[in-house]
Parts: structure tokens; C-alpha cells; sequence
């Protein structure tokens, strides 16, 4: 579990923001405010600029695949994604830093900036309509998807060290039956039935992963819930993460 006082004597929220900062970089914050930078820029062209870089279903380029996901045509749109990708991305990078997570963080950030459009963008091609697509959501998702990866890792090494890892594979397969169910359109008819099955099926993999992989939860519940209520920032950390 976190010490209570740090070196310099200072204790609760205070230790805890000391390590945050100690343990942040300015070149990480330069990244994290680069998406939210090119998004406002971009909503900064004109509408019809904008319009031809959304990803058109029925005539889409490989351009268009990519910036379709830093375009938005309403500031609404945009504020909402802005405030979820602060969210994901500050509570994200601080379990990951304080988890020792970093590399694991910004590997994960850069493919979703870089990859992901592309893969969502076919994704979409999966249900043929005469529709365009736009807008950050699709790696926001991404970003929520990381999270309890982060999570586990953060609540492992401060609050649970015994805690096992052999079940953490199941996550990856719920989150892909999650992300299915957001990114498909839902019904029992046709091309519906792509994103039910592939939520079923992502759910009824991780439950079988978590089931055959032994893994148990640890006997002290009580010993780490005093030890999360009784560390002040990295308790709140693990609570809203």
C-alpha cells in the first residue's frame, strides 16, 4: 500500500499529488494536449471543409478513414468529446504513472490515435448505408477500454500485490463485445445480428476465460477496502478510475 508521508514529511493528498507531479513529464502533457489541440483546430475550417474530410459509407477514401475522427460539425459534439478524451486520458495516465505503466499507456495512446481511425472506419463498412461518419467517439471508446487495464494494474501494485493477473485476458474480450454493441447496430434481422453476436460472444469468452484461468479473489476484502478508505489521493484515484 502507499506510505502515508513521503520524504519530506508531507502526508495524505498532499504526498499524493507530490508523487503525481514528480512522476509527470512535460513531454507527456505536451502529447496529451495534442489531440484537443488538432480537434479544435480542425473545427476551426470551414463547415464544408470539414464535411468532405467526414468518412462518406457509400464513397470512402483512405483519407477520409483516418480524418473523419478529428472532424466534428456541431460544437456540441465536440465539447462532449473533448470532455470525455480529458476524462479517459488524465484519469488513464495517472493510474498509469503511478502504476509504473507508462510505456504501456503511451503505446496504447499512440496506436489509437495512429491505427484505430482506419480499423473503426472499416468497421463502419461492415453495414453498408448511405450515411457519413465523424467524430471522436470511436477513440474515446478505445481509451475507455484501456481504463480497467489501468485499473487493475494501479489497484495491484499499491493496494493488492497477491492479486493474480490470469484472469486480466478476460477484459479484453468483454471490451471487444462492448465496443461491438456500441459500433454495430443492434437487431435480430440482416447485418444487426453482426454486433449481438459479437456481444454475446465477447461476453461469454470472458466469462469462460475467468472461469478456467482459477484465479480467486483475495481473502483480505476488508484489509484492502481500509487500506483504499485510508489513502488519501490514491484511494479517490482508485475510486473514480
Amino acid at each position: 500500500t502507499p506510505t502515508d508521508r513521503d520524504a519530506r514529511g508531507r502526508s495524505g493528498y498532499a504526498a499524493f499529488l507530490d508523487e503525481l507531479s514528480a512522476r509527470t513529464r512535460l513531454i507527456d502533457l505536451v502529447a496529451l494536449c495534442l489531440p484537443p489541440t488538432v480537434l479544435v483546430a480542425v473545427f476551426a475550417l470551414p463547415r464544408a471543409t470539414r464535411r468532405s474530410l467526414a468518412f462518406a459509407y457509400m464513397d470512402p477514401s483512405l483519407l477520409s478513414a483516418f480524418t473523419a475522427h478529428y472532424v466534428h460539425l456541431g460544437a456540441d459534439h465536440l465539447l462532449g468529446n473533448l470532455a470525455g478524451y480529458g476524462l479517459l486520458a488524465g484519469i488513464g495516465y495517472a493510474l498509469a504513472v503511478l502504476s509504473g505503466r507508462r510505456r504501456l499507456f503511451f503505446t496504447a495512446f499512440v496506436t489509437y490515435l495512429t491505427a484505430f481511425p482506419f480499423a473503426l472506419s472499416a468497421l463502419n463498412l461492415a453495414v453498408p448505408r448511405n450515411a457519413i461518419g465523424f467524430g471522436f467517439s470511436g477513440v474515446n471508446m478505445a481509451l475507455a477500454g484501456l481504463l480497467p487495464i489501468l485499473w487493475y494494474c494501479y489497484a495491484r501494485d499499491r493496494f493488492a500485490p497477491s492479486a493474480s493477473v490470469t484472469a486480466l485476458p478476460a477484459v479484453f474480450f468483454a471490451l471487444v463485445g462492448w465496443i461491438a454493441l456500441l459500433a454495430l447496430p443492434v437487431s435480430t434481422e440482416g447485418v444487426g445480428l453482426a454486433g449481438l453476436a459479437t456481444g454475446v460472444a465477447g461476453a461469454l469468452l470472458a466469462l469462460l476465460y475467468a472461469a478456467s484461468s482459477d484465479a480467486r479473489l483475495p481473502r483480505p476484502i476488508r484489509t484492502h477496502l481500509r487500506s483504499v478508505a485510508s489513502s488519501p489521493g490514491y484511494g479517490d484515484l482508485l475510486a473514480v478510475g
